[in-house]
């Protein structure tokens, strides 16, 4: 069908009726930011610009941030000349004129303003081959425009040919025409402007502030911390735990709590001074000039002060504590708390016994096994992590770049790296090329450099000073007045003194506030998500006039890759899976406006860190288990990994077979005891049953636990209220069939046979319309400890499939690209006996020939045998190419099969990217034969002749959705 064919029948479905069906890509869209369904306009406008042979922008107003967004497109549109033209307007003088800078070090875009009138345009033309894209709407270039407004946009796909379009190229040549050509000395006329209007702004913004008087309120989330922190008191708790991300308001809402219980002596517990002078500067503006606050810390010792601002390092000393009675202060503030396990905090501790603690600190997770949530009796007053704050705009957005790390001669850099590697005056330059490219909100660097070690820091830092940068290195051995005065440069106004950058590995990992640093680069590979985040969040406090935080990781051949999007997307299931999607999600998942960019190579090198990785070694299974432990204080259930957004129980069962192997093996002391039938049939279950594929069987059998039967039409009944899908009597009998464990085998005296004869397991029949327990599965069902964990298995499994359960995603049994095995897929096609793999090869027609799924391997390694390097791939996202097995012909029972579809033969197609993937495919949608496409060919064999195939072409149906698409045939 050609493109006009294929076009009319979009402009139907969008236009007339929204059951034809069509080409999803050229249908008309309706564009929006819905953060809710990880929608942005950015994401389709990324897309546009990936796929485009041309672009012309019209935005009235262009930020440094809507720049940001879309950088990284715009370097590969640079380096593949793409040309693009782009039109601003001086309207209202809002455009920033750094973002026109921006724009200008591209070759490839011609860049002009509208200087007069009141043009506020907003469209977007994609140029691609004989048709044109149009976005025209409500969004300007700007960074919220672009992800978080409520803004309406429409974008229609028309021919090069139509008046549309026709009438929007003449209308975008005639202004860009008449437009000024942007160049340095305009940029700078106009920032003279610009600058005015900023200053003008700020001063009215803050006459206002003055007239209406500012006064201190707590923010929603701080409110509902504050009320959880009351509830504890008033159930009789005098500690509670606070986690917040940096930069939240931790202070100000210990402040606010101290407000309101009143206490007449307080402490407030840091480890360096200058946190405890700014926490007494919060503290006094809120509670007012009443309360006599003091320091005490060194040769300052308020020891008469009602609230004592203190040090760790001054009031730990014994000779400092002597001074105070236990009783002392009736509420005590512990900052920083994840450091309470030193000796020093546990000297305080132990000392003092006040009313109330409260302790608080962005990263409870400590990597040395101490356990903080015992010292605060497990009572969690909040939760406030990064994501959660960035979706509450509580701080800073950032715009996250990961671009490969420089190879030099013909070495790639990566953990191994020597010194001269990593300081090469080729490197620097790089690095220096990208903080220049990406740059900040406002043109004028305050930076952060974090790197591996402090030789290299020193020496990088002596090189960008050669370059005519001005930076210093900083590291453990330098003071803290050394330390403070650097900062205090890096944030000046004073370009005499002004610091562009300090270099450092880890001494701002944590406690120190720089609010005005605008660009952190990365240089050293990630060993640690919860560093990342700390070392990410020096950049993320919010402050007047700064607009986002650029940040720039260098990424080279490390192992850990994995960790960088497990950081920025804050999940930690440590799920492969989970980790792909979200990468391949680009910036959909991260909240607000920030965004996150990787280059194709840097992108490829994370895929296959995640791919190499291994998710379940035991050292990490416990740490994780452990700290879960701790949170809770208990032994943690799967479920509650599930709840807390933990590791992955499932790895767990990957790991032991059942959980209750791991919690055994970790809790030497329990008094929990299974005979072997139990502990067998916890691993079966949690295997093969209750792994979150298939959801009827596991609510089966937790009804069954409960009640001791199940009435079938029931049960039907309460799958379509729940999920809106009927259920067979053929899957109701492949479900009895599961549980029973008659589908899986294992190989006893020389011979496979289902594990029901193997084990003589009898769990559940079906009498009548009545499904019902069985007397030997209720006998073992007696035992708390099996039916405990047996319940816990289940409840996980349902809580897991509900959470990614979506109706529309869902095609008779198979969740649009979740993964299954080859197992998986026979069990819910209903198959009675798991086939042999051997036997499927790449895919195999069911004896009633009412399935036949195909499982296509798409990036074939090299050393497999010539028979099997079939042809198969997409031609677009809708049409795949397949190849039958060898040695078939168009007469061959199965591809007849095949052919004759319409007789009833469902073709589920599962592609895995690479066998490094593992045994799991991921599920396309249904195949549709497209008949005249069937062609017997000919392909090479091991011993160089040739042997029968047949080629045919799909459609797939719906057609697949872009980011799996590209992630599945895209490789280096």
């Amino acid at each position: 069908m050609d493109y006009k064919s294929l076009l009319q029948d979009s402009i139907k479905t969008g236009f007339l009726d929204l059951n034809i069906a069509s080409n999803k890509n050229l249908r008309p869209q309706f564009l929006t930011n819905d953060s809710k369904n990880g929608k942005k306009v950015l994401t389709t406008i990324i897309r546009e610009l990936e796929l485009c042979e041309e672009f012309w922008f019209s935005a009235a107003f262009v930020t440094t941030g809507g720049i940001a967004t879309l950088i990284n497109s715009l370097i590969e549109l640079d380096a593949r000349n793409i040309k693009g033209k782009i039109l601003a307007s001086q309207y209202l003088n809002f455009t920033h004129p750094e973002a026109l800078r921006r724009i200008k070090q591209f070759k490839n875009i011609e860049l002009r303003i509208v200087t007069e009138g009141d043009f506020h345009s907003k469209g977007y033309l994609f140029k691609k081959d004989n048709i044109f894209d149009l976005i025209i709407g409500s969004s300007n270039l700007t960074q919220t425009a672009l992800c978080t407004n409520k803004e309406w946009n429409l974008k229609i796909t028309a021919s090069n040919e139509s008046e549309i379009i026709d009438l929007a190229v003449k209308e975008f040549k005639s202004e860009f025409e008449n437009a000024r050509i942007v160049t340095e000395e305009y940029i700078s006329e106009y920032e003279l402007i610009w600058n005015k209007k900023k200053t003008y702004e700020l001063k009215q913004f803050e006459k206002e502030e003055s007239i209406l008087g500012q006064k201190i309120v707590p923010n929603m989330m701080q409110e509902e911390a504050l009320a959880n922190i009351e509830h504890l008191r008033n159930n009789n708790q005098n500690k509670a735990l606070l986690i917040s991300a940096t930069g939240t308001g931790k202070t100000y809402l210990s402040a606010f709590d101290v407000q309101r219980y009143k206490p007449k002596k307080f402490l407030f517990l840091v480890h360096r001074l200058t946190i405890a002078k700014e926490a007494k500067k919060t503290y006094q503006k809120l509670l007012g000039p009443n309360i006599k606050m003091g320091i005490y810390s060194g040769d300052t010792q308020d020891i008469d002060a009602d609230y004592i601002f203190s040090t760790i390092q001054t009031i730990s000393k014994q000779n400092h504590l002597d001074r105070f009675s236990p009783s002392h202060f009736e509420y005590i503030v512990i900052d920083e708390t994840h450091r309470a396990a030193a000796s020093t905090y546990q000297r305080i501790m132990n000392h003092f016994s006040p009313e109330f603690l409260l302790g608080m600190t962005a990263t409870p997770e400590r990597t040395d096994g101490d356990d903080i949530f015992k010292m605060f009796d497990h009572n969690i007053a909040y939760e406030i992590r990064l994501h959660k704050a960035l979706e509450e705009n509580m701080l800073s957005p950032f715009h996250y770049y990961g671009v490969t790390d420089l190879t030099i001669d013909n070495k790639e850099i990566d953990d191994l790296t020597d010194f001269n590697l990593l300081t090469a005056k080729e490197r620097v330059n790089r690095i220096i090329e990208h903080a220049e490219k990406f740059g900040c909100d406002d043109g004028n660097i305050r930076g952060l450099v974090f790197c591996s070690r402090n030789d290299i820091s020193q020496e990088l830092s002596k090189e960008f000073n050669q370059l005519g940068y001005n930076t210093i290195a900083l590291s453990g051995a330098d003071p803290e007045h050394i330390r403070q005065e650097a900062i205090q440069r890096l944030e000046s106004d004073d370009d005499s003194i002004k610091l562009d950058y300090i270099f450092t590995v880890d001494i701002f990992n944590e406690g120190i506030d720089i609010p005005k640093v605008n660009q952190i680069i990365m240089l050293r590979p990630t060993q640690s998500a919860i560093v990342f985040v700390q070392q990410l969040g020096r950049g993320l406090r919010k402050v007047k006039q700064k607009d986002y935080l650029t940040v720039i990781d260098f990424i080279g051949n490390y192992n850990n890759n994995y960790l960088v999007p497990i950081a920025l997307y804050g999940d930690t299931s440590y799920n492969k899976d989970t980790i792909r999607k979200l990468i391949s999600s680009g910036s959909n998942s991260i909240p607000g406006v920030s965004t996150v960019n990787f280059d194709r190579i840097s992108k490829e090198k994370i895929f296959n860190s995640i791919d190499s990785a291994n998710m379940q070694l035991k050292k990490d299974l416990t740490k994780d288990y452990n700290l879960l432990k701790f949170k809770l204080g208990r032994i943690p259930m799967m479920i509650d990994f599930l709840e807390h957004g933990a590791r992955d129980p499932e790895l767990y069962v990957n790991y032991s077979k059942s959980y209750f192997n791991f919690v055994k093996a970790q809790e030497s002391d329990s008094t929990f005891d299974l005979d072997e039938r139990q502990i067998k049939l916890l691993e079966l279950f949690s295997s093969e049953i209750n792994n979150a594929k298939r959801i009827e069987e596991t609510l089966i059998l937790k009804e069954l636990i409960n009640e001791e039967h199940l009435d079938v039409n029931h049960f039907k009944g309460y799958i379509k209220s729940k999920y809106a899908y009927n259920v067979s009597d053929i899957t109701i009998d492949s479900c009895i069939c599961n549980l029973n464990f008659e589908f899986i085998t294992e190989r006893k005296n020389s011979s496979l046979k289902p594990v029901r004869d193997i084990y003589n397991l009898n769990i559940v029949s079906k009498q009548n319309n009545l499904i019902i327990i069985e007397n030997d599965f209720k006998t073992l069902l007696d035992n708390s400890t099996f039916k405990t964990f047996l319940l816990d298995n289940i409840n996980y499994a349902i809580s897991k499939y509900d959470q990614s359960f979506n109706p529309n995603k869902f095609v008779n049994g198979f969740s649009l690209y979740q993964k299954y095995t080859r197992k998986d897929t026979f069990r819910i096609l209903n198959w009675n006996q798991n086939p042999l793999a051997q036997n499927v090869g790449g895919y195999m027609v069911s004896s009633d020939k009412s399935n036949c799924p195909i499982f296509v391997n798409y990036h074939k390694d090299d050393d497999i045998s010539s028979t099997t390097k079939y042809e198969d791939g997409f031609l677009d996202n809708e049409t795949f190419e397949w190849m039958s097995k060898s040695r078939r012909t168009l007469t061959s029972n199965d591809v007849v099969t095949i052919r004759n579809y319409n007789k009833g033969l469902r073709l589920p197609l599962f592609i895995k990217k690479s066998n490094d993937e593992g045994t799991e495919f991921y599920y396309m949608g249904d195949l549709t034969p497209i008949d005249t496409s069937f062609k017997e060919t000919r392909m090479p064999d091991d011993k160089g002749s040739e042997v029968s195939v047949v080629k045919v072409d799909f459609k797939l149906s719906p057609p697949v959705e872009d980011s799996i698409y590209n992630y599945i045939t895209k490789t280096l």
